[in-house]
Parts: C-alpha cells; sequence; structure tokens
C-alpha cells in the first residue's frame, strides 16, 4: 500500500534477527493434530464446538475506497519472520507455517487480493513491490524493531497502532525481564534510545536516514498490564493510549474513532501500520500465547479493532505477532491459529457486510 518495498521491511526485520528460524519438532506434531482434529470435527453432524462453526469469508462493499494506498490491483506481500528468540518460549516460530496451512492465502485471494507469496526470512531472492500491502506473520513481537525500521525509513510520517495487552515500551536500561518483544517501541523513539549503536546487533539502525517514531505517531489499544517504568514513559511523552478500562467505559468504537482521529487528524491521507498482538485478545478466546492477561479483547472486539481500521482507508501494512501453538492444548491452539487467521483476513477487508 504505501511506498514501501517487500525488500525494504523484510531486510530490516532480518537483520534484527538472529540465529535459526527452524520449526521445532512441536510444530509437525501440532499440525497433524490439527489434521486429525479437523478431519474428525468436519464429520461431526451437531453442535457448536470447534469445527462445525464456520466463517464465510466475503469482502466488503467494493465501490468504498478501502485501500487508498494501495495501487489496483490490490497486491499484497505476505512474509513470514519465524523469530522466537525475543522471548523464552520456542513456537512462535511455527505460527507463518500455520496460518499459511490454515488456507490464509487462498482466503486472501477470495478478498480480491492478488497475493505475492514471500519465503520466510529468504531475503536473497525477495521480490520488490512497490504500492503493495504488506502483512508480516510473525513471530514475537521483537520482529517490531526490524518491522517499524523498515516502514519509518520508507515512509516517516506512517502512524502507527499498537494493539497488545503490554506496552513494549522498555529498553535495555529499564527492561525488567530483558526480553527484546517488549522492546521495540522503546528502541524507535529517540527520546528513551537516543543512540541504538549502544545496543549491539542494532549499529545498523543509525546508518542514514535513521528511523524514528514520534511520541505523537503512536496510540495504544488493549493495554492492561503495563511495567512502572512504562507508566512513567507513556505519561512523559504524552503517548496515547487507550486500556481496558477505556474499552470497557467508552466502547470499542469510541476508542477506534478516538485512536484513528487521532493519527489522521493533521493529515488524513496519512498511512497507518497495525501491529497487533495476539494477547491483546482475551485467553478465554486465544490461550496459545507466552504471555496471557485476563481481562482482554473479546473475540467480536478483536476483529472490530480490525475493521474499523479498515474502513478508515488508511491502512498501509499490518503485522501480527505471538501465537504459540505450542503453549496451549491441541484445541486452543488450533482456535488461537484460526482467530490470527481471520484477524487477518478482517486487515484485507474481509467483513460482516
Amino acid at each position: 500500500m504505501i511506498h514501501v518495498t517487500a525488500q525494504q521491511v523484510a531486510r530490516s526485520v532480518g537483520r534484527s534477527l538472529c540465529g535459526k528460524t527452524s520449526f521445532p519438532h512441536s510444530y509437525e506434531a501440532f499440525a497433524l493434530s490439527t489434521r486429525s482434529s479437523s478431519s474428525v470435527n468436519s464429520s461431526s453432524s451437531g453442535g457448536a464446538g470447534y469445527g462445525n462453526v464456520h466463517h464465510q469469508m466475503l469482502p466488503g462493499d467494493e465501490s468504498e475506497n478501502l485501500f487508498r494506498h494501495v495501487a489496483n490491483p490490490k497486491t499484497i506481500s505476505v512474509i513470514g519472520a519465524p523469530m522466537t528468540f525475543g522471548q523464552p518460549f520456542v513456537g512462535t516460530d511455527s505460527s507463518p507455517a500455520l496460518l499459511r496451512e490454515q488456507g490464509l492465502l487462498k482466503d486472501l485471494s477470495s478478498l480480491g487480493w492478488r497475493v505475492e507469496d514471500l519465503p520466510d526470512l529468504d531475503f536473497n531472492n525477495i521480490c520488490s513491490e512497490a504500492d503493495a500491502s504488506l502483512s508480516l506473520l510473525g513471530g514475537d513481537h521483537s520482529i517490531g524493531i526490524g518491522s517499524l525500521a523498515g516502514i519509518l525509513r520508507a515512509k516517516p510520517e506512517t502512524g502507527v497502532i499498537w494493539v497488545d495487552a503490554h506496552a513494549d515500551l522498555n529498553t535495555p536500561d529499564i527492561s525488567e525481564s530483558g526480553n527484546m518483544h517488549g522492546m521495540p517501541l522503546g528502541i524507535m523513539m529517540k527520546e528513551l534510545v537516543p543512540d541504538r549503536r549502544v545496543i549491539p546487533g542494532l549499529e545498523w539502525m543509525e546508518e542514514g536516514t535513521s528511523p524514528r517514531l514520534r511520541p505523537d505517531s503512536l496510540v495504544y489499544v488493549g493495554l492492561r498490564d503495563i511495567d512502572k517504568a512504562e507508566r512513567k514513559c507513556i505519561r512523559e511523552l504524552g503517548i496515547k493510549a487507550f486500556t481496558m478500562y477505556d474499552i470497557d467505559h467508552l466502547g470499542i468504537g469510541r476508542v477506534m474513532d478516538l485512536a484513528i482521529d487521532h493519527l489522521l487528524a493533521k493529515d488524513p491521507n496519512r498511512p497507518i501500520h497495525l501491529s497487533y498482538d495476539i494477547d491483546a485478545v482475551d485467553p478465554l478466546h486465544a490461550p496459545a500465547t507466552g504471555t496471557a492477561v485476563r481481562g482482554g479483547l473479546t473475540w467480536r472486539e478483536a476483529h472490530f479493532v480490525c475493521e474499523h481500521v479498515v474502513k478508515s482507508g488508511a491502512l498501509a501494512s499490518a503485522e501480527i505477532v505471538e501465537l504459540n501453538a505450542t503453549l496451549s492444548d491441541g484445541q486452543g491452539a488450533s482456535e488461537t491459529i484460526e482467530l490470527g487467521h481471520q484477524l487477518i483476513a478482517a486487515l484485507c477487508g474481509e467483513c460482516i457486510f
């Protein structure tokens, strides 16, 4: 959608990652159990259990200009970023393959997109496609260091909606855990990390045009587990933050109106990047994630976030992260992956009517 090539973002993601990206043995086991479970459920005639509840994959009114940052014919570049080293659990690296196996690419095509499925982090062979929408499949949320760097280097005016239970505003100096998946936003802000060359492996971020995220270009949605130091930073930097209290109080519709209005107030044609951590959703609906916190978004609220950003016409790129099929039983894992699948479809224009 925005003039940022898949190659630019992928290179940035790749430079922020290290180590192997092979799938754990649990991926094959989970994939087999999912297929077996799906086969059994699909043959069952009664009840509304998992496998018997179906979701139609239909686009909205095509007369609406929902994706004004993408040229026709609509093209989406899908990149898997199977990263697992930003947090302590293995398993997030299998999510790109599981989402594809659930039929994601076919569903995006049925929504009217030309789908460019790029190899997971195989940067020597990635094609560049200007004016293409970008969808990143995580991986843990540390991939945000690379995706934001690539996007902001190409389009520094981009606004960011960060849908997450956590603020991810830590830095190596203030982090309570030391986990990199809690630092992508802190690392992108000059006010918190003036010189990223002091962080081993991130020296490249100060080369050329240094990508930075301004505090007023960020909006949080769904926060409910914020570290003490992060609270101080949010308040002092004046970052717009909508917690679960705000969603309970105002409703998800009003919250999303305010979030989008904040980012588009000065420039209605500004591109928006949506970063969606599945732990923003209540673990009742998405149990297979590493840092689950009770009291999150409902199933419909989770979808509404995506649908409303699309309705704004400003969505330019998106990523979904922290799906980890190894951290729940077969049904919980399947439901989490399926929810991630549906949220990506919603970000590509799938809607109720």
